[in-house]
């Protein structure tokens, strides 16, 4: 019998954040499944010249490549539409069954529109658009016309949440969708929508030898620790959890916030002639795209810290984590905050389900599809800091049972949502 081959498009291992490890878990779990032949695809450079963030990993030194047959080529430059024709042709040259792309991001939608329109017209490959969003978090007035470019021909979506296929009907509304959550491909000459879900990260693991009580000694943690992780972007709501932490500390001081993250805005070197032309070019960019209350270039939420007087609650690491450092921040909490303002499925809520730690998330997005009330962990209402605070202090006296959480994570695997896709 003949392989079938899969090439799945994004972020390769090199870069840092969600999206890279997404990638990399999906096309390691392609790679698992008999018969078939994974191929990784990535960009070279993922965003116009002019954005000033670093988005190489240089921190980590294992090889998540480690034990496996996948094929990683980095070839797609967004600056140089050179690549996207190379990468039309290497696809071509492989000749996979089904091209998964990871959509996480508008301004994308003009390469990766360019490159599976030509696919489509010069191909019978499956073209499959991973959907981790279709309204963007910060809209701007280029993003509806790039996100319809980027996505409007390919031939099937997965989604993560009811939420995002009802945007994508939005977004293309002459488009004919059938949805499922069993990865049958529709027959009818709709567009086939796989409703899955964010699978639990396989990459990181608890370390059984891990000191839990020295580690919090080192960390200058309290009792009953609070984890807010990952990069610091103003949807994600670190100043919600500083508000909450606020009212929290009033009523007990065994408590601690630990915070784990990179400022998404302040990785370059500041003093660089470069980074300042960057800034420069992209700061006009955002004030004629972006609206005004999207712009976070003064979001600073680690300022409410000092201004409530949280020094003594509060630790703070304010870096890009290694992933072989990953799990002894999420080993020495008790639960994470993810008091996002508006949310798309969260790679941050995957990796807390692999330490079996529960989750206390504001009700928006998809969080009260996946967050359920008492099994898991806590819902809070947005934008509500006292009952913010008050699900922080339930989660103290009425501890979600670990076990639980563990047994709802089980349903989210790599390995299923790999066969959905594959109609398996």
């Amino acid at each position: 019998m003949s392989k079938k081959k899969v090439v799945v498009f994004g972020p390769g291992p090199k870069f840092k954040g969600g999206l890279a490890n997404y990638t990399v878990s999906l096309a390691k779990a392609f790679d698992r499944m008999a018969g078939v032949e994974t191929h990784l695809i990535s960009w070279t450079q993922q965003y116009p010249a002019i954005i000033p963030r670093d988005f190489i990993d240089r921190a980590s030194r294992e090889d998540k490549m480690a034990g496996t047959n996948i094929k990683v080529q980095y070839i797609t430059n967004y600056n140089n539409p050179g690549t996207w024709l190379e990468t039309v042709r290497l696809i071509k040259e492989i000749n996979p069954d089904l091209v998964v792309f990871q959509w996480s991001v508008a301004v994308q939608g003009l390469p990766l529109g360019f490159i599976a329109r030509r696919l489509k017209k010069e191909t019978d490959i499956e073209v499959m658009f991973d959907l981790h969003f279709v309204v963007q978090k910060e809209q701007s007035g280029l993003d509806k016309v790039l996100s319809k470019y980027g996505l409007s021909v390919a031939d099937s979506y997965v989604v993560h949440a009811y939420k995002t296929t009802e945007e994508l009907s939005e977004l293309l509304p002459k488009t004919a969708f059938s949805i499922n959550e069993t990865g049958q491909r529709a027959t009818d000459g709709s567009r086939t929508v796989i409703k899955l879900y964010h699978p639990v990260y396989d990459m990181f693991r608890p370390n059984p030898d891990l000191d839990i009580d020295a580690t919090k000694a080192e960390l200058k943690l309290n009792k009953h620790v609070f984890l807010f992780f990952g990069f610091i972007r103003k949807y994600k709501g670190l100043h919600h959890c500083l508000e909450a932490m606020a009212k929290v500390v009033k009523q007990r001081q065994d408590v601690s916030l630990l915070i784990v993250g990179e400022s998404f805005w302040q990785t370059l070197d500041q003093t660089k002639f470069s980074t300042r032309v960057k800034q420069a070019l992209f700061g006009f960019a955002k004030s004629i795209f972006l609206s005004k209350q999207s712009d976070e270039k003064d979001y600073n939420p680690l300022a409410l810290i000092q201004q409530y007087g949280l020094e003594p609650y509060t630790t703070v690491v304010n870096d890009f984590v290694p992933n072989e450092a990953v799990h002894k921040y999420f080993q020495v909490s008790d639960s994470i905050l993810l008091f996002y303002e508006y949310a798309t499925p969260s790679g941050v809520e995957s990796m807390a389900y692999n330490f079996k730690t529960p989750v206390l998330a504001t009700a928006v997005g998809h969080f009260p599809e996946t967050v359920r009330n008492g099994v898991n962990g806590y819902l809070a209402r947005a934008e509500d800091h006292q009952h913010m605070a008050d699900q922080m202090l339930l989660s103290i006296e009425q501890p979600i049972d670990r076990d639980q959480v563990d047994a709802m994570a089980r349903t989210f695997s790599w390995d299923n949502y790999a066969k959905a896709i594959m109609n398996r």
